[in-house]
């Protein structure tokens, strides 16, 4: 069996790009990671269209990755949020491999545009491999072995 992508359903890759692999739908994940939940401010944020936001929220539910809900303001209409789920928040490890690719390979002349940092120290981050003793393996020692 293969997905839209063409690709072989094993693939943990294009399995995970089915869901998440549009531009706007890891924009969404990014503005969800960094607190927004609503509707209108995600649309604000991104200048993205109704639709197409109705759209990639829609796929962010069905995949387990949002989860809708509802708010309202005192005197307004209940209207839709939109909270990650715990398998939205892993994506925490994607939106940060992308920002970290971003500014090394795409930099800007203002820098960068977000860090990331420990909540409870203020320490900045950085992702890495680590291997199952914790000892972190240099990238050039990373193999991606083919299991099936």
């Amino acid at each position: 069996m293969t997905t839209s992508l063409g690709t072989n359903l094993q693939c943990s890759i294009a399995r995970s790009l089915e869901v998440v692999g549009e531009k706007w739908t890891l924009l969404v994940i990014r503005d969800a990671l960094a607190g927004t939940t609503r509707f209108s401010d995600f649309q604000q944020s991104l200048g993205i269209a109704k639709n197409l936001l109705t759209d990639r929220l829609a796929t962010l539910v069905e995949f387990g990755i949002m989860e809708r809900g509802s708010y309202r303001d005192d005197g307004a209409r209940e209207r839709p949020e939109y909270v990650l789920t715990d398998s939205g928040r892993e994506l925490v490890y994607t939106i940060g491999a992308l920002l970290s690719w971003g500014d090394a390979h795409r930099p800007t002349e203002l820098g960068p545009s977000r860090i990331l940092r420990d909540s409870q120290t203020g320490n900045l981050l950085r992702l890495a491999f680590v291997n199952d003793l914790g000892i972190e393996v240099p990238q050039d020692r990373v193999m991606a072995e083919t299991v099936r």
